[in-house]
């Protein structure tokens, strides 16, 4: 077993820096409890092994309950497996640890150096030296002499220093991320919106799984060290950063609103603060109840722990065991009753850094074009109609900031840290989901009309720039036909935030629940396909798959299955290496795809036209390449300021007939130039009969042919003031190049 061990730890050390001989280092700072009624508790607990001299130096206070000699038995377990077994006898002058020998009631203070064999030193792989977040412990067990009685059993937990927990990896993922989107609204600001709606389409996704890997992190499962340290990585996302000046500010406002906030992260000298890695061997005999209130008494003992330091040699040492979103907040620094603030906080900043961002892009193109830096037809759409664009941008902060809300929001309802604390959570749960349904309702509304009006969704949808602008953050990265497929992923995301949320006092329900969910969103993507291309769906399904397997990992580390530690162990590095690898390729791709998008002449050349023929429903008429459809634009008089806007409103949305839409035209002409110039043409024949009833109405015995007959091409396009010869011309043009460009896509052809 052990050579097979050393052979899977040096496939994941391979690519880490060894350190020299003499750097190399493990310690332990902390203690923790292995048995349930343990007459030894500690206080003070530092242990260091060099191994360039061989020398174990310890320094321990703890506090003792029993008068009596005791032996010891010393136990190293590396990713479940007992690697070293050793007998210590107090009393050996070999051993010569003081304090122990005999062991008494009260304070004992324990300083020693030891020197280790050089047989224990040859057992000892290497990589243990130098593999990141070592899955080590050394526990202790001590029994009476007398009577053979186990009296205590304590274990610490052995770091060499290594991590991947690193701040580098977090500023990384973040720049990419917001690069990525600030590369989309770009693009989409210079006229590129098929490169825009697919780099704004990637790097949503991306986000989403920095938030996913951030949500398992959250989990109250009993993580492997190297699990919890990489999901640390992206508690980012979720607002989870620290900040000094916040902090103080948290706990000034919780104070201020009637709450008490901890001070763990001060009480560090006197109290073991640990953050929940794995369940405790000694404990599993236990029932579950006793060892819930186990974990009371512990949290209890804490909080009544006296602030004093001075006591501190008096008093038991209290033990407090955190985890879930507590363990996450206690490794960012962070006190648990600052973390839902903290996380607001950030929410708000981020909010207000974009509006204000958007409001200086904006005076900075406008000086610019004053001042012949920049040509006058550069985001002409953005700085004519930036307050839609801006109302579109915030809808898209909303999007991005309600997983990290919901999460921290419900679990906010559980702690109620203070009142004030808990009105914040209530108002930003109620807003945002009343915010995102009322958009998400919008858009089915906007399509649905689209498709009894003109027979396809996206028409209204995409050819409507203030409906774009405004809406399109919920369905660009959609086919058109799959336009309400983002219900189905606001529904997702509330859920699966309601389990991180609420239930962490059950790891195993949060990863049952987890498996199911993200089995659900797997079999969605997969048999659907909602995403606008193949591309775009490959890059979605395989997220959608790695959070799958990431959720059935988290299963096994419950150790429902009841699993040898040393299978926990192994998958714990085979987690950190997959999500590694699969973190970096999706980096890549983002960077790559944001950088083509910013630097080339014409991105849009990267990318095929999508098959819904929104490309076609956005340009203008008059840029559309056949000479038919120019001929037909100049018979129509169509030319800039005749463009009659498809406004979004429900009243402006019920005009049903070729005459109201002719008025539509003539009064909104001349107000929207800056718009796109001439509007994609309506299916519908005008001149032919109606569809509509005499008043207007849709016949409830007329379904559209959208849903009928996808081989029937629909009427020929809407042409004001064309001939009858021109309009046989289209059909018979249209007739030898297949069906209707408005059937050809919009997924009719599938």
């Amino acid at each position: 077993m052990v050579p097979a061990l050393s052979k899977a730890l040096l496939l994941l050390a391979a690519a880490l820096p060894f350190a020299h001989a003499d750097n190399r280092k493990i310690e332990s700072r902390s203690l923790n409890p292995c048995q349930a009624n343990t007459s030894i508790s500690a206080t003070l607990f530092n242990v260091a092994f060099t191994p360039s001299n061989r020398s174990l130096d310890f320094d321990i206070e703890f506090v003792s309950t029993v008068s009596a000699k005791v032996n010891a038995e010393m136990e190293l377990l590396v990713y479940g497996y007992s690697a070293m077994k050793e007998d210590l006898n107090p009393c050996d002058t070999k051993n010569n640890i003081e304090g122990m020998c005999p062991m008494s009631a009260g304070n004992i203070k324990v300083q020693s150096n030891l020197d280790i064999s050089a047989d224990i030193m040859s057992r000892i792989p290497g990589v243990a030296y130098t593999i990141p977040d070592l899955d080590a412990v050394v526990r202790i067990k001590v029994t009476d002499q007398a009577t053979g009685e186990q009296i205590g059993c304590v274990e610490a937990e052995l770091s060499n220093g290594h991590s991947v927990d690193q701040k580098a990896v977090a500023w990384v993922t973040a720049i990419i991320a917001v690069f990525g989107l600030v590369a989309s609204a770009i693009t989409s600001g210079l006229g590129h919106s098929n490169t825009a709606a697919h780099v704004a389409a990637n790097a949503m996704s991306l986000f989403g799984y920095f938030q996913a890997q951030a949500f398992l992190g959250m989990c109250a499962v009993p993580l492997p060290p190297i699990v919890a340290a990489w999901t640390q990585n992206f508690q980012w996302s979720m607002g989870i950063i620290r900040v000094g000046f916040l902090q103080r500010m948290a706990t000034w406002y919780q104070r201020a609103t009637g709450g008490t906030p901890t001070t763990y992260l001060r009480q560090l000298a006197y109290i073991s603060v640990e953050v929940q890695k794995k369940m405790k061997r000694g404990l599993d005999s236990l029932p579950m109840t006793k060892r819930a209130v186990y974990g009371i008494n512990n949290a209890v003992g804490a909080l009544a722990a006296r602030s004093n330091s001075d006591s501190t040699n008096t008093q038991h040492s209290t033990n407090v065991v955190l985890h879930g979103i507590e363990r996450v907040g206690f490794k960012a620094k962070i006190e648990p009753t600052n973390i839902f603030f903290t996380g607001y906080t950030f929410f708000v900043i981020f909010v207000i850094f974009v509006t204000i961002g958007v409001i200086a892009f904006k005076f900075i193109c406008e000086g610019l074009v004053k001042a012949g830096k920049m040509k006058h037809d550069q985001f002409t759409d953005f700085r004519n109609g930036w307050r839609t664009v801006l109302k579109g941008i915030l809808f898209r902060v909303i999007l991005i900031g309600f997983p990290q809300m919901m999460v921290l929001g419900f679990w906010e309802l559980t702690k109620r840290d203070s009142a004030g604390e808990v009105v914040l959570a209530v108002f930003t749960i109620v807003s945002m989901i009343a915010i995102l349904g009322w958009a998400s309702s919008k858009v089915v509304r906007i399509a649905q009309r689209s498709i009894i009006m003109h027979k396809n969704p996206a028409y209204i949808l995409y050819s409507d720039p203030i409906a774009l602008n405004k809406w399109g953050f919920l369905y660009v990265q959609f086919k058109a036909t799959m336009y309400y497929f983002i219900i189905p992923v606001l529904g997702y995301t509330l859920v699966k935030a309601m389990f991180i949320g609420f239930a962490q006092g059950s790891g195993t329900a949060q990863a049952i629940a987890l498996v199911i969910i993200e089995a659900g969103l797997l079999i969605g993507v997969s048999v659907l396909r909602p995403y606008m291309d193949k591309k775009t769906n490959g890059f979605n399904i395989a997220i959608a798959a790695v959070n799958f397997l990431s959720a059935i990992f988290f299963l096994v580390f419950t150790e429902v299955f009841k699993q040898p530690a040393i299978v926990t162990g192994v998958m714990g590095v085979i987690f950190f290496i997959y999500n590694a690898v699969f973190a970096l390729v999706l980096l890549l791709m983002v960077l790559v795809s944001s950088g083509f998008a910013i630097f080339t002449k014409n991105p849009d050349t990267r990318y095929q036209p999508m098959r819904d023929d929104r490309g076609s429903f956005i340009k203008s008429q008059t840029q559309l390449t056949t000479e038919l459809d120019a001929l037909g634009a100049t018979a129509r008089g169509e030319g800039k300021g005749t463009h009659a806007r498809l406004d979004d409103d429900d009243d402006a949305m019920s005009i049903s007939s070729a005459d109201q839409q002719r008025q539509l035209a003539n009064k909104e002409g001349g107000f929207t130039e800056h718009y796109q110039p001439a509007p994609p043409r309506s299916p519908i024949n005008p001149t032919g009969p109606s569809p509509y009833g005499s008043n207007g109405s849709v016949p409830s015995q007329a379904p559209p042919l959208y849903y009928n007959n996808h081989n029937v091409s629909p009427p020929a396009s809407n042409g004001y003031g064309r001939t009858a010869s021109l309009r046989s011309e289209q059909q018979q043009y249209r007739s030898a190049n297949n069906s209707s460009p408005w059937q050809r896509g919009a997924g009719y052809d599938h």
